[in-house]
C-alpha cells in the first residue's frame, strides 16, 4: 500500500496538567496564546493561529518529574486523508488504539503508537489544516 498525502507539521500537542486553570493562565496571559475551544470543564484548546495546544486536567496526582505528554499530532490537510492514514497505518502493522473519528469542534483524527508506546494522531482541523508551509 502507498503512503497517503504527507503530513503538514506537527502542530498540535496535548498537555496533562495538574492545574488546569494556572497553566492557562500561563499560557494565554505570559505566552499569548488565544482560547480556540473550552470542550469542558477539564479541556481547553488553545491556539497561535496555525498551532493547536490543548491542556487537559491529569486525572491523579503525579509526584516526581512525571511524563505529562498525552499525545501529540501531525496536522493532514484534507478530512479524507485520516482514514487514508488509518488505512495504510493497519496496513503496516501499526497499533490503531482509536480509529478515525469525528470531534464536536469539526476535526477529524485517529491515534496509533508509535514502537515506543507514544500515542500519535493523525489531525485534520479546520484551524490549522490546508495551511501547507513551504
Amino acid at each position: 500500500m502507498q503512503r497517503p498525502a504527507p503530513f503538514n507539521g506537527m502542530r498540535h500537542i496535548a498537555l496533562q496538567v495538574q492545574d488546569l486553570e494556572a497553566c492557562e493562565r500561563f499560557y494565554v496571559d505570559i505566552l499569548g496564546l488565544a482560547v480556540l475551544r473550552r470542550a469542558h470543564e477539564n479541556l481547553v484548546y488553545l491556539t497561535l493561529g496555525n498551532d493547536n495546544v490543548s491542556l487537559s486536567r491529569a486525572k491523579a496526582p503525579t509526584g516526581g518529574d512525571p511524563q505529562r505528554l498525552d499525545h501529540f499530532g501531525f496536522v493532514v490537510d484534507a478530512r479524507e486523508d485520516v482514514d487514508a492514514w488509518e488505512a495504510f497505518l493497519r496496513d503496516q502493522g501499526v497499533e490503531v488504539t482509536r480509529g478515525a473519528h469525528d470531534h464536536g469542534d469539526g476535526g477529524r483524527s485517529l491515534y496509533c503508537k508509535d514502537p515506543d508506546g507514544n500515542s500519535v494522531q493523525p489531525l485534520y482541523h479546520p484551524s490549522v489544516s490546508g495551511q501547507r508551509l513551504a
